[in-house]
């Protein structure tokens, strides 16, 4: 390719107007809604010498290099990309062209068609309707496409197609990618008709996730059908304008002629422009055009739904419809996967509402999404604990342009970016130092009110008395107390450290409202 360039920088201040992301109108609770009564001292997680943006910065050149041999290898003419702490977009780069004709330099700024990283847009728009009542993720979605009473289903024992088995992909609809995406364009007479005819079904629905394009289709006209407005308005109206989205279209034939990104295909050694598909009913499954600086507003969006905190809603949704988002549905255990290592790392993955999340071995939680059409491919992920997205996005069919295996280890292994930290509640504190006191004069006399009534009931206090004092009497005299590690509000564990040894301490409270401990573990530290 001729003219190939890079584009990188640091301030998004000179490229992209400014790089704070905020949301405009506050989340009005919905007509269910009882209002709820908080605690003022809950603590969230929070990071602890917090040097996030500052290691992504200094290692731009190496992300900017990571980026581009990957699009070179996979001949992706032009590349854009984007990386997020909380709510800012801290790194920027690009690579190659939008147009091989024009040879119109790729940037955050280009628009990019990003396919199936819409379907989130459309989970979103659900939820909102739920949320304000005009909705049930339970509803048969047959009350919304009287075609479907006639459905035929596998089994007579088969549950009726609700809205979340479309969210979820599990109304039994066959994976239809080659199909589906060259009918984004249709109108929505189509899908109409097509119910009317009749699906096949490949599996029984609300038991096993499988791809469908088809479900988030009819899910864009069921927002149509509940809000009265087309779908692509309603997202406009209700997800877009109020991200300050202002660069992010439906119609190709919409967007300024020198930010259009113009997808290709990679054949016989060359590219071959792929024409653009118009906007239609199946838009809702992948239809947005968007830029990297317009995304990764939404991007910060979904990050600001972590951690959870006593703090105003901004919209255009909870934080709490956030997390669900990002809450697996149909959990399913990889246990043959690798790291970005290529090691042996076993994987918890699943679909939540318009995007994917897993958990590997190692404890790190992705949410994550691609996109794929004819000229297009785009990937995001990002890491709620860590309060990190990437985004990225080309012009190759079905070719995705983000590297991710290299660019997490660069930011977990070799950056050692660090997640959240829970802080201990005071009743955690409080009730470490009073269990100290006790395991001090346990033998000789302790506050039996400190521990819940099962608890010398589950090991009697005369056990109890005689695995302390083998422990104290192993490690000598006390020379400290280590300080308390929460794993929950009511859940911690610590060490004391002795003259010969040191003892590890796990204790968790029971549910009254003065909570006391209900386990105690005590075991020797090798």
């Amino acid at each position: 390719m001729k003219n190939v360039f890079f584009y990188a920088s640091l301030s998004c201040f000179i490229i992209l107007g400014a790089c704070k992301h905020q949301t405009q109108e506050q989340v009005t609770p919905g007509p269910t809604e009882k209002a709820q009564r908080f605690s003022s001292n809950y603590i969230p997680p929070k990071f602890e010498n917090d040097q996030r943006t500052g290691k992504i910065t200094g290692a731009q050149d190496k992300i900017q290099g990571i980026f581009e041999t990957n699009a070179k290898a996979r001949h992706i003419p032009g590349i854009s990309y984007g990386i997020v702490v909380d709510d800012s977009l801290v790194l920027t780069g690009s690579y190659g062209v939008i147009d091989l004709e024009t040879q119109i330099e790729a940037s955050p700024t280009k628009a990019f068609r990003i396919a199936s990283m819409t379907k989130s847009f459309t989970a979103m728009a659900i939820l909102k309707l739920r949320d304000e009542g005009k909705l049930d993720l339970d509803d048969p979605v047959s009350n919304y496409f009287p075609q479907l009473d006639t459905l035929v289903y596998l089994t007579q024992d088969s549950p009726a197609i609700t809205i979340k088995n479309l969210l979820t992909m599990t109304a039994g609809f066959p994976e239809d990618n080659p199909w589906g995406d060259r009918h984004l364009n249709d109108a929505t007479e189509m899908l109409e008709n097509m119910l009317a005819e009749g699906l096949s079904l490949s599996k029984v629905p609300s038991y096993q996730y499988e791809y469908s394009n088809t479900g988030y289709g009819m899910l864009g006209q069921i927002v149509a059908k509940v809000s009265g407005n087309t779908y692509q308005e309603y997202i406009t109206q209700n997800i877009l304008r109020p991200l300050a989205m202002e660069h992010t279209y439906w119609e190709y034939e919409k967007v300024p002629e020198d930010m259009l990104v113009h997808g290709y295909r990679y054949e016989d050694d060359t590219w071959k422009p792929e024409p653009i598909l118009h906007d239609g009913v199946f838009g809702s499954m992948g239809g947005l055009i968007t830029t990297i600086a317009d995304f990764s507003k939404y991007v910060s969006f979904h990050l600001s739904a972590w951690p959870p905190r006593s703090e105003r809603d901004n919209g255009p949704v909870k934080r709490s419809t956030l997390r669900e988002m990002h809450t697996p549905q149909y959990p399913y255990l990889s246990s043959w996967a690798t790291d970005w290592n290529n090691e042996p790392c076993a994987r918890v993955s699943g679909y939540g509402y318009g995007l994917g999340i897993s958990e590997d071995c190692k404890g790190i939680i992705k949410v994550s999404h691609g996109g794929a059409l004819p000229g297009y491919g785009s990937n995001y992920s990002f890491f709620p604990e860590y309060g990190i997205g990437i985004m990225a996005f080309g012009n190759l069919t079905y070719t995705g342009p983000l590297p991710l295996d290299e660019i997490s280890k660069l930011l977990f292994e070799e950056l050692e970016l660090q997640p959240r930290k829970k802080v201990a509640s005071q009743i955690l504190k409080n009730k470490k130092d009073q269990l100290v006191s006790a395991l001090k004069t346990w033998e000789t006399g302790m506050d039996t009110t400190l521990f819940a009534d099962n608890f010398f009931l589950d090991r009697s206090l005369e056990k109890r008395t005689q695995h302390i004092s083998d422990l104290k009497q192993t490690i000598g005299e006390i020379d400290s107390i280590g300080e308390i590690r929460p794993r929950n509000q009511l859940r911690g564990d610590f060490e004391i450290y002795g003259k010969h040894g040191t003892i590890s301490v796990f204790f968790t409270l029971n549910p009254e409202i003065d909570p006391k401990i209900q386990q105690l573990e005590m075991r020797i530290k090798p």
